[in-house]
């Protein structure tokens, strides 16, 4: 038996390669094939199942185009119902592989039709579980994601994702592997560890979901406290998981094309199309197309790309880096952006070449930033991380606005002719913020490098911190609504 987890940085995310006697399994994979494909092949192992945890909101998943390619059954376990055809697995219902077993968990909560996988060895052993976005590690799963089935609240799924963890999990030896669907930086849980395996008797103890004294009312209060809204593209996805989507290799085909600056323009006005640079932070600020929106590639790009361009089938050309054009279209099609039209071949040089302009976005350090505001030079700050990352702890002279909201209404706080100074946590998020707002017509910007990382080990006037995982959801929710 062989059990591989296949983790995607970019998007948190873990999929899974199980291998018995030649055949093998593969767990949650993403929107390309190619990578699976390849190991298959060098195995020489025949692909018998894709197994679905559940429909996901945060990633399209490749289990269509896999089972076309290979001839492998798509499983679900109880109440998907997809629009294509799949197997429908029963509770508790065993499936055979090789030399080993998976059974079915129907483990709903963080969805309705969410399952966990169990798996057990050739000798019977109960091994590993497979617990996408029901169990992670540290967390569970965030109950307010699920496509709406009736009227459940997020508190209803709650109380299902308690029953869930206490009957068919809980039970489970103390040394199961817990493989979860996700790590630190998903959205799709509050408080995910950076462990991406760990040991179920580990959960049992420190997992603050699981603890054995915790009453349904403790779970579902404590699950449910502290939630901001999800991401827009979050339903989106979900729903291309269960109705289908467009085979990857067209998209791919039609998205990974060179442009010159002649024909990159022209389809940028015959389209409406978004210009998206995904260049390195500063290289974008030295020198940008004009209107061009920075999301860089070597950050949490397909997340962002999903949070802030809100409708998913919107024309994208790209400005990328040298040899990295068809790994820029993959992982935008990860997170459904699929209408892209091409690149700008010869990336900013042979725009610049061609005698076209370029805009620019300053940049500064912490120090200078303290520098200015001691000499009351330094305009308004706008720190645009999250809300409750602004309420652990902020710059007395700052005002929140968050990169998460930017396209709601509250632009209307914002004057065109202001100076505004940016930051974020790093610098990379009010990077985004600052070209979405040069894009919309506010022109002194400044964007401050290193960001809360730097600006917290300055002589600025902070607030006191509070930890994050004490505020309650009525505060958050203030919060949430002081910047919508």
């Amino acid at each position: 038996m062989k059990v591989e987890q296949i983790y995607t940085g970019c998007l948190a995310h873990g999929a899974y390669y199980i291998e018995s006697a030649g055949e093998a399994v593969i767990i949650d994979p993403l929107r390309e094939t190619k990578p699976y494909l390849e190991k298959l092949n060098k195995a020489g192992v025949k692909l018998k199942y894709i197994l679905e945890t559940h429909f996901h909101a945060d990633f399209v998943s490749g289990h269509l185009d896999l089972a076309k390619a290979t001839g492998a059954t798509i499983v679900y376990g109880p109440m998907a119902q997809p629009d294509y055809d799949v197997y429908s697995a029963k509770d508790g219902e065993e499936l055979k592989v090789g030399d080993v077993t998976i059974k079915v968990l129907h483990t709903p909560g963080h969805t309705m039709e969410s399952s966990t996988f169990l798996l057990r060895d050739e000798a019977g052993k109960d091994h590993a579980i497979f617990t996408g976005d029901t169990l992670f590690l540290g967390d569970v799963g965030r109950p307010d994601l699920a496509i709406k089935q009736g009227e459940l609240t997020k508190e209803d799924l709650a109380g299902y994702l308690f029953d869930s963890l206490r009957n068919k999990i809980m039970p489970l030896a103390d040394d199961v592997t817990v493989y979860p669907g996700h790590g630190a930086g998903s959205a799709c849980g509050k408080n995910l560890s950076k462990e991406t395996v760990g040991r179920l008797g580990d959960q049992k103890q420190f997992n603050y979901a699981l603890r054995a004294n915790m009453t349904r009312e403790e779970f579902v209060r404590e699950v449910t406290a502290g939630l901001t809204p999800p991401p827009q593209y979050f339903m989106k996805n979900a729903m291309m998981n269960k109705g289908g989507y467009d085979s990857f290799d067209e998209v791919l085909a039609k998205g990974n094309h060179p442009l010159s600056p002649e024909e990159f323009e022209e389809i940028a006005n015959a389209e409406e199309a978004l210009v998206l640079d995904v260049r390195d932070r500063e290289e974008f600020s030295e020198a940008h197309i004009p209107n061009s929106i920075f999301i860089g590639i070597d950050g949490q790009f397909a997340p962002w790309v999903g949070a802030l361009i809100v409708d998913i089938k919107q024309p994208i050309l790209l400005v990328v880096p040298e040899g990295r054009s068809e790994e820029v279209v993959t992982r935008l099609s990860r997170v459904g952006y699929d209408n892209v039209l091409g690149y700008l071949e010869g990336g900013i040089k042979s725009w610049k070449e061609s005698g076209r302009e370029t805009d620019a976005i300053a940049n500064i350090n912490a120090d200078k930033l303290e520098e200015l505001v001691n000499a009351g030079k330094a305009g308004r700050i706008l720190d645009v991380r999250k809300p409750t990352e602004f309420l652990a702890e902020h710059l007395l002279a700052a005002d929140n606005f968050p990169l998460d909201y930017i396209n709601g209404e509250h632009f209307s706080a914002l004057d065109r002719k202001g100076n505004y100074y940016l930051h974020c946590g790093s610098g990379y998020r009010s990077l985004i913020a600052a070209s979405i707002l040069r894009a919309r017509g506010y022109g002194q910007l400044v964007n401050v490098r290193g960001g809360w990382n730097d600006i917290k080990e300055t002589g600025l006037e902070k607030s006191d911190y509070q930890c994050p995982t004490s505020m309650s959801q009525a505060t958050v929710d203030k919060a949430v609504e002081a910047v919508l």
